[in-house]
């Protein structure tokens, strides 16, 4: 069985993640969502596991809760966005919401200073987040650093009693040469996702954390912690989505730390625009070949932006779909059209990044 690496893994293969490590499709269980959001409709949210609790909790207005968190090591890029948006979904259905800042796994993994986390944490992802539409004042929403949450701790230094450094090395492929802070960091990450089943927050209830699938050894440990747990603390074992990654302009993954790849949340408006004009498309070789037998939007960085961020009108969208496979319209039209539509959104998106910096400051 392949191990995969949440600090540096690049999953492409879907279908073979699925297979050797039970995560089952969205679509399953898309169906039975009330009012699902565009992310789930489109196939972006790809894979869950046990989301069928969740859904129980949205159709029953249950208490339940959404896990996530920010490692602050770097810039926060329009990929990062598609978490930001499931948060905003889940917010307006009323959910319990908490954002770790992993300062702990930051420092643990990256060696970035306690110090440095916080700021980057407030100017590159906080503010990004208020500005993208999340309201830290609602008091449903929970952010915290890791290292100042004393039940965080607490609780992950039990979680270490019921697990062994060799299955911490089958799960993270970790050597003798991982430094001990390193190893340390997936029990925090556990702890995060269980604490809010603490009695200080309520007691046992569903969790779902919506992540990337590189992120999956971290939720299939802490399902295996909540059973071995759950006769202390009543812990059910949490839910959780995946979604796909985002292409890069360069035709990779994106990633903060390429920034060829990348369109970051703060560039300006300009930039962004730029970006998308030299991005990687779906094309073929020549004008007349893509005229001919039509182009390739499921390869195209640019339909991706369309699909994941910029058309919220599926008529619309398969309209451009259809015309890029017959022919009818080129690369540089959709290039076009992308370019207008992400300078509007980050228009947007700087205004209120100017807004939202007062209130930043206090979130922590």
């Amino acid at each position: 069985m392949d191990i995969i690496d949440p600090w540096g893994s690049n999953i492409i293969d879907y279908n073979k993640l699925t297979e050797q490590f039970g995560i089952k499709p969205f679509s399953e269980v898309l169906n039975d969502v009330p009012d699902p959001d565009l992310l789930m409709k489109r196939g972006i949210i790809f894979g869950q596991r046990d989301y069928k609790n969740i859904i129980h909790c949205l159709k029953n207005n249950k208490e339940y809760a959404v896990v996530t968190g920010m490692m602050p090591s770097g810039r926060m890029h329009i990929g990062h966005k598609m978490v930001v948006d499931q948060l905003k979904w889940y917010q307006k259905k009323g959910a319990q919401i908490y954002l770790s800042i992993a300062d702990m796994e930051s420092y643990g993994a990256r060696g970035i200073s306690s110090n440095k986390s916080r700021k980057l944490a407030i100017e590159e992802y906080i503010i990004n987040y208020i500005a993208l539409g999340i309201d830290v004042t609602d008091p449903n929403f929970h952010i915290y650093l890791q290292s100042e949450n004393d039940s965080v701790k607490d609780l992950a230094y039990k979680i270490g009693n019921k697990i062994t450094f060799n299955q911490m090395k089958a799960i993270y492929g970790f050597n003798n040469s991982t430094n001990i802070s390193h190893i340390y960091t997936p029990l925090i990450q556990v702890a995060d996702i269980l604490h809010p089943q603490l009695e200080e927050h309520g007691g046992p209830k569903n969790i779902v954390v919506p992540v990337g699938p590189d992120q999956d050894p971290h939720i299939r440990l802490t399902r295996d912690i909540a059973n071995k747990f759950n006769e202390e603390y009543g812990f059910i074992a949490p839910s959780s989505t995946y979604h796909r990654f985002m292409t890069g302009l360069t035709g990779e993954k994106m990633s903060s730390s390429k920034p060829k790849s990348a369109i970051y949340l703060t560039d300006t408006p300009k930039e962004a625009s730029k970006k998308v004009k030299s991005a990687k498309t779906g094309g073929r070789e020549s004008l007349k070949e893509q005229k001919e037998i039509g182009g390739k939007p499921d390869e195209c960085s640019i339909y991706e932006l369309l699909v994941y961020h910029l058309i919220k009108d599926d008529n619309k969208l398969k309209e451009i779909r259809e015309n890029c496979l017959s022919g009818i319209i080129v690369c540089g039209d959709c290039k076009n059209c992308a370019s207008k539509l992400i300078k509007e959104l980050y228009e947007n998106i700087s205004n209120k990044r100017e807004e939202a910096k007062d209130i930043a400051l206090n979130v922590l």
